[in-house]
């Protein structure tokens, strides 16, 4: 009789946990599955609203000022080192709002009536994670779009899910759901593309 219902909690215990493992496994696979669907304004986000981050190469010009004129690298902590003035907060800032702080310091008795223009020389790579054939950091290419990025990275590995992958910009504070073959989609410096797989 004991040996009877020692049989049965065995049974039951072992159901529970197939049950439970199963759930793990439908829970990992839907990992990523609740991200908001891309908002349309990162659809639209372009070079022209873009933020300067760490890794990026600057030309900075100071017109009649050979001395100060030259190309600066923005600093892991974000920021540009110029001569006379110091240290110059850039990391998440556009290029226009940079160009005008540098105006104004220079005006404050470095250059009589300053001109300043700032260019980006080269962007920070973006990312590119998950199932394709050679993930890792690439070189940006203005005009890139997410299809794109995922041809220069060898292209889907057969586990992909090629209907939807996932972006994150780095000026966004999650993942965003990118569906394929529908609105092109932008690469822009310091994204990070992750491609998940797709369930049999």
């Amino acid at each position: 009789m004991d040996s009877k219902h020692d049989g049965g909690r065995r049974t039951r215990r072992h159901l529970a946990l197939a049950i439970v493992g199963a759930a793990a496994l439908l829970v990992g696979g839907c990992a990523g599955a609740g991200a908001p669907p891309i908002s349309t304004a990162d659809v639209a986000a372009g070079l022209e609203s873009y933020h300067l981050g760490a890794g990026d190469r600057v030309r900075v010009t100071v017109f009649n000022e050979p001395s100060l004129t030259g190309e600066y690298n923005i600093t892991p902590g974000g920021a540009l080192a110029f001569p006379l003035i110091g240290m110059v907060a850039a990391g998440g800032r556009t290029i226009e709002a940079v160009q005008q702080e540098l105006t104004a310091k220079l005006a404050e008795g470095y250059v009589n009536d300053p001109r300043v223009s700032v260019e980006v020389l080269n962007y920070r790579p973006f990312y590119i994670l998950g199932e394709v054939n050679r993930p890792g950091e690439y070189s940006y290419a203005s005009g890139m779009t997410v299809e794109q990025a995922i041809a220069r990275a060898g292209g889907f590995t057969y586990r992909a899910n090629e209907k939807t992958v996932f972006l994150r910009r780095q000026t966004g504070k999650g993942e965003s759901a990118v569906p394929l073959r529908s609105a092109q989609v932008a690469v822009l410096p310091g994204d990070t593309i992750r491609i998940g797989q797709r369930y049999f």
